[in-house]
C-alpha cells in the first residue's frame, strides 16, 4: 500500500516521524507526518473544496475571504515562495524612502492559517477534468477554482540586461525585482553627470505608473543634493500616452514639461550594451526608422512581462495572449462556470494594480458563493482601478478609474492635483491597510467610503453599457 501511494518524503522522514493512515477524499489513503506538532501531506494526490492559484496579493486576499466560509483545509492555495512581497512599496524602496524589510513578511504568516498550503508551481490547469498538476508531479483536484497567478516578470527578454542588472556600478536598476530593486537608490546616489533614461516595454505591465513614478522621483532627488543641472532626465515609454486618463495625464505632462523631463512616447528598449552604457530603443510607429542609442549614467528598465508559462500550457482556460479569459463584469471564466480569475493573470482591461485586486475580491467572493450555490453570478466588476502617482518625496496625484477610463475618485478633492496628503496615504496608510485589513480577507476596496463623501455617486454599469455611453 505504502509503494502505491507515491508519497515522496516518506523515506527520507520515516525514520524520525510518525506515520498516519488515514482516508482521503479519493477513497484511497494519504500518508499524514506529523513531524515537531506540524501536519503536511506530501502524498501526490489529493482533492479539495476550492483552489487557489497563487499566494501573492489576490490569491491571499480571496483564500482570508473562503476560508473561515469553508472550513479548515478545504481551500487549498498553491504558491511555490517562501516570501510574500508588498510589491506597491518597491517604487518607495527605489527611492530610498522605505527599506526591503519593510515590503516583506514569510508566506506562512500572511496565508490564512485554515488553508492548505502546497509549495509549488502549477505546470497545468485541466479545466474539464478538474484539476491541475503540478511542477513536482502533484495532481489537485477541485470542486472550485480561483486562479490569481499575477504576472511574470521576464528580464531575459532585453539582450543585455540581466548581465547589466548583475554587474556591479553599472547603472542599470529596475524595481520590479526584489533581487534587483535595493540597486536604484544605490544608483541615484552614486550619479555625478550624464543621462538617467527609464523605461516602459511594449508589454502589459504591473501598475502602468511605477515606471514615471521612479522617474519623478529621481528627478526629485537630484533637485535636492544639487545635481540637477548636470542631468538629463528621459522618459523612453512604449505606449502611445504618458497616461491612460486624460485627467490624470494633463497633469503628469505639465509636470514634466516644468521640471524638464523629456518624454519619448512609442519608444521601446530592445537591447543594452554595459560595457559602452549605451540603451537601445526601436521606434513604435516607425518600425523601419534605425534603432536610437542613448548613452546613460542611471538607466532604470521596467522588464517585459506577461502571464504565468502554465496559463500558455493551457489553452482551454486563456485567450489568444496566454492571459486567463474571464468575463470583465462577473469575473467568471468564458466557458467554465466553476473558475473565477482575480488580478494581473486576467485578460481585464484594466490597470493591473494592488487596488484593482482589492475590488475585485469582493465581485470574485459575493459571484463565486452564488455560482456554489447553482445561482447565476448577480456582482458587477466596474473595472476600478488605482494607481498612486508619486511625483517627488513629498507629493502624490491619487489617479482612481474604472473600465471606460473615467475618474471615479475616493475622496472629496481634486485628486487630479499633487498634494502632501495623498503622498502619506500612499506611504504609511495603504501598506497597513494592505498587511492587516486586505490580506485578512476585510477590504474589498474603497467603493462604500466612496458613496459617503460623494453621495452624487453613480451606480456601477456593466462594461458594455459604459463603452457605449
Amino acid at each position: 500500500m505504502l509503494r502505491q501511494l507515491s508519497c515522496s518524503r516518506l523515506a527520507e522522514n520515516i525514520g524520525t516521524a510518525v506515520v498516519h493512515l488515514k482516508p482521503s477524499g479519493l477513497s484511497r489513503y494519504e500518508v499524514e507526518i506529523q513531524r515537531r506538532g506540524i501536519a503536511t501531506v506530501e502524498c501526490r494526490e489529493k482533492t479539495c473544496k476550492l483552489l487557489v492559484i497563487g499566494g501573492g496579493s489576490g490569491g491571499c486576499s480571496i483564500a482570508a475571504k473562503f476560508a473561515p466560509k469553508l472550513g479548515k483545509d478545504n481551500v487549498v492555495v498553491v504558491e511555490p515562495s517562501d516570501v510574500h512581497y508588498y510589491q506597491p512599496m518597491f517604487t518607495l524602496i527605489g527611492g530610498g524612502m522605505k527599506s526591503l524589510e519593510d515590503a516583506r513578511k514569510p508566506m506562512a504568516d500572511v496565508l490564512p492559517k485554515d488553508v492548505d498550503w502546497v509549495q509549488d508551481s502549477v505546470q497545468k490547469i485541466e479545466p474539464q477534468g478538474n484539476y491541475v498538476t503540478t511542477l513536482s508531479g502533484k495532481r489537485i483536484n477541485y470542486e472550485y477554482m480561483i486562479v490569481a497567478a499575477g504576472l511574470k516578470v521576464d528580464y531575459t527578454r532585453v539582450p543585455g540586461l540581466v548581465e547589466s542588472l548583475n554587474m556591479p556600478g553599472s547603472g542599470v536598476c529596475s524595481n520590479y525585482s526584489p533581487e534587483y530593486v535595493e540597486k536604484t537608490y544605490k544608483a541615484l546616489m552614486s550619479f555625478e553627470e550624464g543621462n538617467l533614461v527609464f523605461t516602459f516595454p511594449n508589454t502589459p505591465v504591473k501598475c502602468a505608473g511605477a515606471p514615471q513614478k521612479i522617474c519623478y522621483i529621481a528627478e526629485h532627488y537630484l533637485r535636492k543634493t544639487g545635481k540637477r543641472g548636470k542631468a538629463r532626465v528621459l522618459y523612453q515609454t512604449a505606449q502611445p500616452k504618458l497616461f491612460g486618463v486624460k485627467r490624470y495625464a494633463d497633469s503628469l505632462w505639465k509636470i514634466c514639461r516644468t521640471r524638464g523631463i523629456e518624454v519619448n512616447l512609442l519608444s521601446n528598449l530592445v537591447e543594452i550594451e554595459p560595457d559602452r552604457k549605451i540603451a537601445y530603443f526601436e521606434s513604435l510607429d516607425n518600425p523601419e526608422m534605425p534603432r536610437t542609442a542613448v548613452p546613460y549614467s542611471v538607466l532604470h528598465v521596467t522588464p517585459p512581462m506577461g502571464p504565468p508559462p502554465f496559463l500558455r500550457c493551457s489553452p482551454m482556460v486563456c485567450d489568444s495572449a496566454g492571459f486567463l479569459d474571464i468575463d470583465p463584469n462577473t469575473l467568471k471564466h468564458k466557458f467554465f462556470s466553476n473558475i473565477y480569475g482575480i488580478g494581473d493573470c486576467t485578460n481585464l482591461p484594466t490597470s493591473k494594480t494592488a487596488a484593482a485586486v482589492a475590488a475585485q475580491s469582493g465581485i470574485v467572493y459575493e459571484n463565486m458563493l452564488l455560482t456554489m450555490s447553482d445561482q447565476e453570478p448577480t456582482s458587477i466588476y466596474n473595472g476600478y482601478t488605482s494607481c498612486p502617482l508619486i511625483t517627488g518625496y513629498n507629493k502624490c496625484i491619487m489617479a482612481e478609474f474604472d473600465y471606460s477610463l473615467q475618474p471615479l475618485e475616493t475622496f472629496p478633492m481634486d485628486q487630479s492635483k499633487e498634494s502632501t496628503l495623498l503622498f502619506y496615504v500612499k506611504k504609511e496608510l495603504m501598506p497597513l491597510l494592505y498587511w492587516h485589513v486586505m490580506l485578512k480577507g476585510h477590504w474589498s476596496g474603497p467603493e462604500t467610503m466612496r458613496k459617503l463623501l460623494h453621495m452624487d455617486y453613480k451606480e456601477k454599469r456593466p462594461i458594455d453599457a459604459q463603452l457605449s455611453s
